[in-house]
């Protein structure tokens, strides 16, 4: 057991390399401004080809393929964004399609006709009905500045509120915690990189210190990145993570014969692991009347989620210890 979990963790790592942190989202942003509502929407080639048959989801990149559909994408996609101002619905057209091939995404551009909201919008959003896990991000701007977030998931696909009130710091606390935690859960590169870093066990002294390095380091890049100081580019941070895996992998299968570097291993790949950890903010967008409000319930959530992992972990390592050391 003692070389078993250290070589399952290792060759997991390996395949995570490619893979973290896949899941399907799509960004909707809202303007208004003064007479006019507009929208855009940017939403992955692989879901937008599932509503064309034979195109795969590639093409979708070549100008001359995405203007031949761009129309019949819109129906569909409007077909399931109702928006209503004041109680009246409200009819939209495209203006621009666009190939985001850096990406591999489609930016849709809309323009609304009718009343201006006054007083309340509503939206009813589920824009890609066929996979349950899709989860739309909606950022309301009213004259260039972020007023309201939401997020469409599962049912939860109809979202009211008024125009004139800004968002409260409540709200933003409870979605960004929440989406700390989630961000925990649904990334298997930290959870086992938490868990490597407990598999040699130590007092409880120890391992406080080695998960509260860990906490510093990857809180101090989120602020970096988050606030474009720096941030590298996602596809050097992510082998990098998977890297700190077989890391400590490696050093768990070699014993505790060496000498225990894991304090320093939890702070020198938390500073990388705090940059992915900022991919899911930099695609959310902070609002800035909240922005330290917004980072600390994140970085809240994020050390929530962990928390959970090690008290649900580290007491069956623990009995596996006892059992066969």
């Amino acid at each position: 057991m003692r070389k078993f979990l250290p070589r399952l963790l290792c060759a997991i790592a390996v395949c995570l390399t490619a893979q973290a942190h896949q899941e399907p989202t799509s960004f909707l942003d809202f303007h208004l401004e003064g007479e006019q509502l507009r929208a855009s929407l940017v939403a992955s080639t692989v879901d937008l080809a599932h509503e064309l048959a034979s195109v795969e989801p590639v093409m979708l990149l070549d100008p001359a393929v995405l203007k031949k559909h761009e129309e019949k994408l819109a129906s569909i996609l409007l077909a399931r964004l109702q928006v209503r101002a004041d109680g009246e619905a409200l009819t939209a057209s495209l203006a621009a399609a666009t190939a985001l091939p850096e990406r591999g995404d489609v930016r849709l551009d809309f323009i609304y006709q009718g009343a201006v909201p006054q007083r309340e919008i509503a939206m009813e959003c589920r824009l890609f009905p066929y996979d349950s896990r899709h989860r739309t991000y909606l950022n309301f701007y009213q004259d260039q500045r972020l007023s309201r977030q939401e997020v469409f998931e599962g049912s939860a696909s109809l979202k009211q509120f008024p125009i004139a009130e800004k968002q409260g710091l409540w709200p933003i606390i409870r979605e960004f915690t929440y989406e700390g935690v989630r961000h925990i859960f649904i990334g298997p590169d930290h959870i086992l990189f938490v868990i490597g870093l407990l598999l040699l066990g130590g007092t409880l002294g120890r391992l406080l210190r080695i998960i509260t390095a860990f906490t510093v380091a990857h809180s101090i890049t989120l602020c970096l990145a988050t606030f474009h100081i720096l941030s590298p580019p996602t596809n050097l941070v992510e082998p990098v993570i998977a890297l700190s895996i077989v890391v400590v992998g490696i050093h768990a299968f070699l014993g505790s014969e060496l000498r225990d570097p894991r304090l320093w291993f939890a702070f020198a790949f938390g500073l990388i692991h705090g940059f992915g950890f900022a991919s899911v903010l930099q695609e959310m967008e902070l609002p800035r009347h909240a922005l330290g409000v917004a980072l600390f319930s994140f970085n809240l959530g994020v050390e929530i989620g962990q928390v959970c992992i090690i008290l649900a972990v580290a007491p069956l390592l623990a009995l596996l210890r006892n059992r066969h050391p």
